[in-house]
């Protein structure tokens, strides 16, 4: 119990978390609602997550899942091949049960439906952190 209340009040600015968005404002307004809260490394693609992961230490990933090459889930795969497990969350403004069963499949923590409040953001995120 003491571990979990330490990532969530105390640890937190040390976690590195990975965005992956395509697109430029959204990606800008996320870093901006996460970076007071923990350590963010912004990207906007999920080859570019995959070039991140190979030189930076991630704790997380937050992966939109249409950009243009790879989606959050192809990105997710390639990332669990890398580095074994890592939590994950999902967003997409397109959320299906079919993306959300894929998701399952994949153990991504949470698909998130774009735009997320900052609180559910912050919660989702505080959970992944947990398990």
């Amino acid at each position: 119990m003491l571990r979990k209340k330490s990532i969530s009040m105390v640890a937190q600015r040390d976690v590195q978390l990975l965005i992956a968005d395509d697109d430029q404002g959204f990606r800008e307004t996320v870093v901006g609602l996460l970076e007071p809260h923990f350590q963010t490394i912004a990207v906007e693609s999920g080859e570019r997550a995959i070039e991140v992961v190979e030189s930076i230490p991630i704790d997380i990933a937050l992966l939109d899942m249409h950009m243009h090459l790879l989606t959050g889930l192809d990105t997710m795969r390639i990332l669990r091949d890398l580095l074994g497990p890592l939590p994950c969350i999902l967003m997409s403004s397109a959320v299906t049960a079919e993306l959300e069963d894929a998701a399952e499949d994949l153990h991504i923590f949470s698909v998130l439906r774009k735009p997320p409040t900052r609180q559910l953001l912050l919660d989702t995120i505080h959970g992944a952190l947990q398990l």
